[in-house]
Order: C-alpha cells, then sequence, then structure tokens
C-alpha cells in the first residue's frame, strides 16, 4: 500500500509559465514599490504574474464584505450537478472534498487527512479528520461519504456526476466504475474499482459532501438548500443576479476573514471594471483585457495573469449536411485568424491552440497548425462541393465577451462564403437547448470554453468528444464519433505506463485534430483583478476563483 498526505500533482509540474502562488493575493505588501505605476504592455506579466501593479498598498476596505465580480452565471448550487467553472467556485464556499488541489497545485487532504492506494491501483482508502460538524449541526463521518456516492450513482437522481463513475457502453448498457464503497469504521471509507481507473484521485477533487440529513430533507432541491462542511454558509442565490454566503464561525480550520461573500454576476465588461475602481467589488474575475489600460494608473488595484488549461473553441454539429464533410470543417479552420483572435479577445495574453488540448495539460501533443489560408479554405470548400457558401446559426453566452468572439468568428467564415447568424443567450438558456436528444437539437455551432477541474487528459476531452457523451448525457456538441479515438481514451484511463498512455493520447489528440469536429481558437491566460486590500483570493489554472481564506485589510 502506498500512503499520502499530500502529493505533488505531477500532471501539472513544470508546466506554469507563472506561479500561482505570486497570483493568490498573498503578497508582501509593504514591499510595494511607492513609486510610479508601471505601464501596462500588452502580453507582459513580471515575474510574480503582475500586468499592473498597485501602489497603494495601505488602502483599507470600508467594511468586511467581499463582493465578487464575474462575467458568467451561477447556474447551480448543487455540487453533484453543475455545468461551469463558475458554479463550481461559488459551491465551493460551501462543500469540501476528500482532497483537494492546493494553490500550488499540489493534491492534499482536506476532509481526508490521509490516503493509500493499493499496489495494484484498484483499492483508494481514505482516513478522514474527525470533529467535523456539517452546517445543520449533524457529524462528518464515513456514512456521509457513502450517502454522498450512493446518491451520485443512483440513475433516478439524474445527476451530471453520475457519469464520473459511471461508464456507458455503446449498446446503451452501463458499468460502473467503483465496485464497492464501504466504511470499516466512522472514519475510514474505501473505494474498491472494478478496473483501474488512472484519474480517480483527482477526480475525488470534484466530489463534494453534502449532508445526509439535509439531503433527506431537501432531495434534489438541495440546489436551493446548501449544506456543507465549508467556511461559509449559504445565505441566497438568485440565479442571474448573485449568490451570498457568511462566515461559517464553527469552521473546523481556520475560519476566513470576511464577514460575508457576495458572487455578483455582471456581463457587461466595461461595469465589471467601473465596479473595481470605485469599490463596489474586490476581485474581479475575467479582467477584460481591453480595460487593463484604463486602470494601469489607479493605486489601489492590481491585475494578474496566470496559464491556464481553458480551450476555447466552436464545436461544428457533423450531424448537418453542411459540416458532415471533413473538407468543410478544415476550410474553416483555415479561415480562422487564430493570431488574430487571440490578440482581439485577450490583448496577447494567450496563444492560438494547438491541439484538442491546451498545453498545460500533462500528454499534450502539438498538432500541425491550421495556418490562416483563406485561398487553401476556399479550395477545399469547392472540392466539397460548397463553393458558394451556405448559412449556420452560431449560439453563446449574452456578455460582452463572448458576443465579441462570436462576432469575429462571424466576419471569418463570411470571408469564404459562409454566412453566420449570431445568437447570443442567457446560460440558462443554452443549457436547455444543447441538452436535447440529437433528433430534437437546432445546434450548428456553439461557442464555448472548457477546462478540466481534475486537470487530466480524460478530463479534458472525454465529455467533449467520446462518441456516448453526445448530448443530453454531455457536452459532445460536435456529434463526433470515432471509435478508434474512444479506444485511446479507454486505454489511457487503465494503462499504468506513462509511455504507453502518452502514445494513446497522441494518437486520440491527433484523430480529432484532424477530424475537426470544432474551430480551435485559442488558449488564454487567466486575467484578474483586485483591490490592494484584499488578499487570500485567487483563480486556479482551470478558471475557478478560490476566496476561502479571504481578508480584507480594514
Amino acid at each position: 500500500m502506498k500512503n499520502y498526505k499530500s502529493i505533488i500533482a505531477v500532471l501539472l509540474a513544470g508546466t506554469m509559465l507563472f506561479s500561482l502562488a505570486g497570483c493568490s493575493g498573498k503578497k508582501d505588501k509593504d514591499s510595494s514599490s511607492k513609486g510610479s505605476q508601471k505601464t501596462a504592455e500588452a502580453g507582459k506579466v513580471d515575474k510574480d504574474g503582475y500586468i499592473v501593479k498597485g501602489t497603494d498598498t495601505d488602502s483599507k476596505s470600508e467594511d468586511n464584505d467581499l463582493v465578487i465580480a464575474i462575467e458568467g452565471s451561477v447556474s447551480s448550487m448543487d455540487p453533484a450537478n453543475i455545468p461551469d467553472t463558475n458554479a463550481i467556485s461559488a459551491t465551493r464556499g460551501v462543500y469540501e472534498n476528500l482532497v483537494q488541489f492546493n494553490e500550488e497545485n499540489e493534491l492534499v487532504g482536506q476532509l481526508a487527512k490521509d490516503w493509500e492506494i493499493s499496489d495494484d491501483s484498484l483499492t483508494y482508502t481514505f482516513h478522514l479528520n474527525e470533529g467535523i460538524k456539517f452546517h445543520d449541526g449533524s457529524d462528518f463521518n464515513a456514512a456521509a461519504v457513502k450517502v454522498n456516492y450512493d446518491r451520485v450513482v443512483n440513475k433516478d437522481n439524474n445527476l451530471r456526476q453520475r457519469r464520473t463513475f459511471v461508464v456507458t457502453n455503446d449498446d446503451g448498457s452501463e458499468e460502473p466504475r467503483v465496485a464497492s464503497v464501504e466504511t470499516p469504521d466512522d472514519y475510514t471509507v474505501v473505494f474498491k474499482l472494478t478496473k483501474a481507473w488512472s484519474p480517480f484521485i483527482n477526480r475525488m477533487t470534484q466530489f463534494c459532501i453534502i449532508s445526509p440529513k439535509a439531503l433527506e430533507e431537501y432531495g434534489n432541491d438541495i440546489m436551493n438548500h446548501p449544506v456543507g462542511t465549508g467556511p461559509y454558509t449559504f445565505v441566497e442565490w438568485e440565479e442571474g443576479d448573485h449568490t451570498t454566503m457568511k462566515r461559517n464561525d464553527d469552521y473546523w480550520r481556520e475560519k476566513p476573514g470576511v464577514d460575508t461573500v457576495t458572487i455578483k454576476e455582471v456581463p457587461e465588461a466595461g461595469t465589471r471594471t467601473a465596479m473595481l475602481q470605485t469599490g463596489e467589488a474586490d476581485f474581479v474575475y475575467p479582467m477584460p483585457v481591453d480595460q487593463i489600460e484604463a486602470v494601469q494608473d489607479t493605486k489601489d488595484l492590481n491585475v494578474m495573469a496566470a496559464d491556464s488549461n481553458i480551450m476555447r473553441y466552436v464545436t461544428l454539429n457533423m450531424n448537418l449536411p453542411e459540416l458532415k464533410e471533413e473538407k468543410v470543417r478544415q476550410a474553416m479552420n483555415y479561415a480562422i485568424d487564430k493570431d488574430g483572435y487571440v490578440q482581439l479577445m485577450y490583448s496577447g495574453y494567450g496563444k492560438p491552440a494547438t491541439s484538442v488540448v491546451p498545453e498545460i495539460i500533462t500528454g499534450y501533443e502539438e498538432q500541425p497548425a491550421y495556418d490562416f489560408d483563406l485561398d487553401k479554405a476556399k479550395d477545399l470548400l469547392k472540392e466539397a462541393g460548397y463553393e458558394d457558401g451556405f448559412k449556420l446559426t452560431l449560439w453563446g453566452d449574452n456578455s460582452t465577451q463572448e458576443i465579441k468572439g462570436m462576432t469575429f468568428i462571424k466576419q471569418q467564415l463570411e470571408q469564404i462564403g459562409i454566412e453566420v447568424d449570431v445568437m447570443p443567450m442567457e446560460p440558462a438558456t443554452i443549457n436547455d437547448k444543447i441538452y436535447v436528444d440529437a433528433d430534437e437539437t437546432d445546434i450548428n455551432m456553439w461557442y464555448v470554453n472548457w477546462s478540466a477541474s481534475d486537470f487530466t487528459m480524460d478530463g479534458s476531452i472525454r465529455s467533449l468528444l467520446y462518441s456516448s457523451m453526445c448530448p443530453p448525457v454531455s457536452a459532445n456538441t460536435a456529434y463526433y464519433n470515432d471509435k478508434d479515438f474512444d479506444k485511446d481514451l479507454d486505454e489511457g484511463l487503465t494503462n499504468a505506463d506513462p509511455d504507453a498512455q502518452a502514445k494513446v493520447y497522441a494518437d486520440a489528440q491527433k484523430r480529432a485534430w484532424e477530424a475537426c469536429p470544432w474551430l480551435f481558437l485559442g488558449n488564454d491566460q487567466v486575467i484578474f483583478s483586485e483591490k490592494t486590500y484584499l488578499s487570500g483570493v485567487y483563480v486556479s489554472p482551470d478558471g475557478a476563483f478560490h476566496f476561502e481564506n479571504a481578508s480584507l485589510a480594514q
């Protein structure tokens, strides 16, 4: 047996260009220069992750209430049924996992103090911290872990997280990844896998533990009544507007330094920036890159950046007659100026996509670029029988930045005769329209981004490209179906040989890249801004924002 209390997440080791420790807000404020503010230059980040470094490090907050302004929405407060990173971020204020990635991207215990993995990689034994209470006063113990697992895998509950633990075969049959969950005593939980599954421990960083007492009372309406063990207790969630929580004064670890946290949903970029400048917001994510220059002389404000594992792309519904032909999809990729996209959208704080996963993901394999070439794009369309082009619709969120990106795609494709109708929508509306059966969908193209919060290759592409992950099961809205690609992903899950695993993942990337189920756009950096009096809040490479240890100087 191998015993773990804290292990370095090797999948991230050596890949970060900028240390997130330098971007965490945990800075030596007394060491800041009192001199003139440095001028922001596009794409420039200093060694500590700063784009703009505020000089007024003695500024104070007028209250002890943290306000975070975000671009998107918090779509759910049920951690087992969330589709996006904003919801992950919000729920982590209330809930905790057995293990987690810390700020230095190390895999460490959270509710579990340590764990053991059997030599055959089939048995994971977690030893739990004792004396922890849920917000409703009930005890956290091994039985609570099992209740949550049973809830997730119960097909009747129809929870998104179920697909983490259950494999759906081509014939519709299902196989569990976990053979059993045993609780030999109150503070030991044993997960026995049906076969070796390399991402298991990483996936457990996404397995939040909800109070069994609350689940019994609220069932799947727990999304409106969150009860966990986390540093904050739930106050209010109003989808499309805000989520509020307050400090858990009975928290079992060090308590947060703020009284309340409010996550405000502010899709308009200029409004978010104005909120930060006036002090209405203490933290903004994402920070609009086209506003960085405007705030560079604001003395009590920092703008910071770090590499991410966020993939920006457009899905292409391969069931449509116009998009069935590979040459058409390749032509569309040649028609997109990726360098222009990164410059327009992120002012150079990013890079064009060079695979179906970002470079930061272990197993990444660079692919031959689809260089911007309109003549080649037009030739491919002609060969496919679409010399005169055709019409498509493009769905995406209705935020300022997403509309800007969709408009760019529209303009690029129109150069080769493809007319695009941009259709921005509320995120909840898009979810309702996307997660339907294939014969009911109206989707043509979807402008979207994805980051794997478990930081694995499998987590980065399975939900998006595996054949059984088409809606309503998951987000394969390209309806990509390649059995050899599926085989590669399945072998990658069970192969313990790093070289063999790298080989099958390289093949999977090559297959998907050549098939072009997406318009491959770019991988941007996470860019956020904060008041200089704020500490303990940061953004991780998957785009999740963390506020567990927030503190406001007063």
